[in-house]
């Protein structure tokens, strides 16, 4: 989620050599993308040449004499950008895996660019005459098509087509500046991310530290310019384990603090005055398209319909959720009180930096589960085996890797594996790029480098994970939490989606959903981590290979409700603050005001913050993408609740039938009919909170009983 032509360049010596983004990707699998042959100055030069084509494209289909027909007219648009596409993708990898300076000089030229060029054809009223004819006509055509019709003349109206004049003009300098903005946002927040690091200088530093957070301390330093000492990067693969572990509350405080400051320190990188100048923007655009507000206007095409229903299910969630967060927070302030009267610990009043540390006190004592007793058996490159077993069992497929060299990738961190089905039949290429890295942006996410298509003969995709674990010393395994296998396997669920995607149009393909079904096949497949078959043959200890012990994984099943208080809480906060952000309408608004007063009339517990405070919320203000939009993961999660108890009601995680329902309803469809009918297909049913609730060892609310609360 322009009018321009080609760069010319005169030149006193031999002709340059054609720039390798504009030719058909070459290679093996259909072609894959040149990284070995593109430099940083062919981005911008590729962009504008491959903008002036696709406009060029469009506007001879607006043009076309002949009567509007589907083919002449919708299966042409799929046609066209497909130049475009390849340079957007690359451009894609390089703003969010490495962006140097001269990369985000690029981005912040292109992005205007961008949304200029999509302002270029929503507006362009010819094409809309002929697109609207389609759609008109569409009952003649199949149900494909007909949801293609659907798709465009939907993006077309929401894009402003139907805009005359002054209004067209406006809606078009609104997106230019959103694009700014939100580029000068991201970047804001990545500066935080490389520059803002903690060093540790001594011994003491690392009190409470295991030898796997030690060693990526270290490692992390050495990367950064610090050999011989530890570093605590500012990002959430780092900081957590730090503050789950030390003992040395000083350090616990600083590293959260810079952690959650991020984009927030009145510094040429705060990000306050820009998330007021975008939503004042985006109200503004909401207006002139007819809406009452931003956040009608996300909703309008996606599942939940309204921000009213997103806000019903997560103010039926809310309550429990504080709740048992109290519950927790009692319990820590009880080991802090016990300890620091014993003499074994200081007198505090628990704060947000103390949670995690305090938690993992709590979750010895109560289950005897030592999150450190479990992260010996996590070994990053074990658990993508597991992963490649599940997508086996559940899909057919098969994971090959490529030989290094026969696809050339951006960084030598990156590999690649081929991706198979049961006949043998080549399906795809899978990208893994799992280590942080100075210029990438943080946390965890899934892209597509080319969807999935049959408009001219078949066309297989290319996925891609990123991650941004902390590399280990050569031949030394990474060890990760278990929280951040959780995110590995959600990140996988997404890769699934687009290697499984069997449709004609690329428009229609893998993930490009509504957003808050997007989510559902990432959070469905997290599921499979905790089964028995992956943890005894994928969670060995990284010493002895021996599988984890049938004990210790009762202790984690007996433990997977805990702390489900603070996690929902600090997810639900963010989500409702992102709504009530966008339902402010053209209210002038203060983010730091704004969210300290919404918090505070929500009843957030003070010993909690937000997982993505305002002026870092690179979901919400990075993009459009997640705005007002964040409650799609708690959408998406009670229909993978719901989902996976299609599983268990009958043989079991691994029933055929039950995945073989999924696999043909959901994962091969992409967007090609209505998300609530394609989940009714799978499961029979519009999918209700309960399963949700028992998920989270939380009580049902009065309004939720059985089959009273549903999603669709």
């Amino acid at each position: 989620m322009i009018a321009t032509g080609l760069l010319t360049f005169a030149l006193l010596a031999a002709p340059a050599s054609p720039n390798p983004l504009l030719a058909p990707w070459p290679g093996p699998y259909g072609g894959v993308p040149p990284f070995d042959r593109v430099r940083v100055a062919d981005l911008g030069p590729a962009l504008d040449a491959a903008l002036a084509e696709h406009l060029a494209e469009v506007e001879r289909v607006a043009a076309d004499p002949a009567p509007p027909t589907f083919d002449n007219t919708l299966v042409a648009l799929e046609r066209a950008g497909r130049t475009l596409d390849r340079v957007q993708a690359v451009l894609g990898v390089y703003t969010s895996t490495l962006a140097d300076d001269a990369v985000q000089a690029v981005e912040r030229e292109a992005a205007p660019k961008l949304a200029a060029h999509r302002d270029r054809i929503a507006q362009n009223a010819q094409l809309f005459r002929r697109v609207a004819a389609v759609y008109e006509a569409r009952a003649r055509l199949d149900p494909e098509a007909q949801r293609l019709a659907w798709y465009w003349h939907k993006e077309l109206v929401r894009a402003g087509a139907r805009l005359e004049g002054p209004a067209k003009q406006r809606l078009g300098e609104l997106n230019q500046q959103l694009a700014a903005l939100q580029t000068r946002f991201s970047q804001n927040v990545l500066a935080d991310e490389n520059d803002r690091l903690l060093v540790l200088e001594r011994e003491e530093d690392l009190a409470g530290l295991p030898e796997s957070v030690r060693a990526a301390a270290a490692s992390a330093a050495a990367s950064r310019g610090h050999p011989g000492k530890w570093a605590v990067l500012n990002t959430r693969s780092s900081v957590e384990p730090f503050l789950a572990a030390s003992t040395r509350r000083d350090l616990r405080e600083k590293v959260f603090q810079e952690f959650t400051l991020r984009g927030d320190h009145g510094d040429l990188h705060d990000n306050n005055a820009v998330v007021a100048q975008i939503l004042a923007l985006r109200a503004e655009r909401a207006k002139l398209l007819g809406y009452p507000t931003h956040a009608h206007w996300r909703l309008e095409d996606q599942m939940a319909r309204t921000p009213e229903r997103a806000a019903e299910l997560m103010e039926a969630v809310w309550p429990a959720a504080v709740a048992r967060a109290r519950e927790e927070v009692a319990d820590m302030q009880a080991v802090a009180d016990a300890e620091a009267a014993a003499g074994r610990g200081p007198k505090l009043t628990l704060a947000p930096w103390d949670y995690r540390f305090y938690a993992e006190k709590v979750r010895k004592a109560r289950y005897d589960l030592d999150a450190e007793e479990v992260k010996p058996y996590l070994q990053l490159e074990k658990l993508r085996e597991g992963m490649f077993d599940v997508a086996g069992r559940l899909f057919g497929f098969r994971f090959a890797p490529v030989p290094a060299g026969q696809v050339p990738v951006q960084h030598p961190d990156v590999r690649v594996w081929e991706v198979t089905d049961g006949a043998g039949q080549h399906v795809g290429l899978w990208y893994f790029d799992p280590y942080a890295r100075k210029g990438k942006r943080s946390g965890a996410w899934m892209n597509a480098y080319r969807r999935q298509q049959r408009v001219d003969g078949p066309v297989t995709t290319i996925v891609s994970n990123n991650a941004n674990f902390v590399k280990g010393k050569p031949g030394e395994p990474v060890l990760v939490s278990w929280e951040d296998a959780t995110t590995l396997f959600h990140e996988f669920g997404h890769a699934l989606h687009g290697l499984s995607s069997a449709v004609r149009y690329p428009s229609l393909a893998g993930t490009n959903v509504a957003r808050d079904y997007v989510e559902f096949p990432s959070q469905l497949l997290e599921h499979w981590l905790s089964t028995p078959e992956v943890l005894a043959r994928y969670a060995v200890h990284f010493r002895t290979g021996q599988p984890i012990p049938p004990a210790l994984v009762q202790r984690i099943e007996r433990a997977k409700t805990f702390n489900e208080g603070f996690r929902t809480v600090e997810y639900l906060s963010a989500a409702l603050v992102d709504l009530k952000l966008h339902l402010a309408g053209a209210r002038p608004v203060d983010p730091r005001a704004f969210e300290r007063e919404t918090l505070a009339a929500l009843g957030m517990p003070r010993e909690i913050v937000m997982r993505h405070r305002t002026p870092q919320f690179l979901h919400v203000f990075g993009g459009d993408g997640y705005s007002a939009g964040y409650y799609s993961y708690l959408w998406a999660e009670t229909l993978s609740a719901d989902a996976f108890a299609a599983f268990t009601e009958a043989g079991g995680p691994w029933d055929a039938k039950v995945a073989a329902r999924l696999r043909g309803e959901i994962f091969t469809r992409g967007n090609t009919r209505d998300p609530a009918e394609a989940y009714r297909a799978f499961r029979g049913r519009d999918p209700g909170i309960t399963a949700l609730m028992r998920e989270r060892g939380f009580p049902l609310p009065a309004a939720a009983a059985p089959g009273a609360a549903t999603v669709r």
